[in-house]
């Protein structure tokens, strides 16, 4: 009994990652063929950032979106990515980022750039109790009714919002 259970469990994992195609073969499923279902794409966005830091790359490119263009227009402005341009096209668009790294050390510029609020549990801070990133070195972007904006720029707009994430 113990036997024939292993058996058609080692024949279902043959099974995993295949659909019948026309012919009544099976086939892999392509990366081009399977839709991508993102549930956090600002998490999608760090990550394809913090990525491209670890493989020491020069530019990194990300679908497009409103919130993520103003995080990469903050990020720009503080100094944390060398350069950045968007490309427009019929249907979603993408970020092209080029990095920043240290000219003698090779050393990012990015430090570390985590997620702060995500689907499952959102924070909010209002504009007293707004997060000070490593003691003021670092940068908290937030979403606030004003806009896309880091922490400094709420406290003296006294601005509240979602925490999306911390940079330094």
């Amino acid at each position: 009994m113990k036997w024939l259970w292993l058996g058609k469990s080692r024949e279902l994992k043959k099974q995993v990652g295949k659909s019948p195609s026309v012919d009544g073969n099976s086939t892999e499923y392509s990366l081009k063929e399977k839709k991508d279902m993102l549930t956090d794409p600002i998490a999608d966005f760090l990550t394809r950032i913090r990525n491209a830091n670890a493989a020491r790359l020069k530019m990194v490119e990300i679908p497009a979106s409103n919130v993520k263009k103003a995080i990469t227009s903050i990020l720009y402005d503080q100094g944390y990515i060398a350069n950045y341009k968007f490309e427009d096209d019929d249907k979603q668009g993408m970020i092209k980022i080029a990095l920043k790294y240290n000219a003698s050390t090779k050393v990012p510029a990015i430090t570390k750039i985590e997620r702060a609020s995500r689907p499952g549990l959102r924070k909010y801070a209002g504009a007293a109790e707004m997060p000070r990133v490593l003691n003021g070195l670092g940068i908290a972007i937030v979403s606030t009714s004003r806009g896309v904006i880091t922490d400094k720029e709420a406290r003296k707009e006294n601005v509240g919002g979602e925490v999306l994430c911390y940079v330094y």
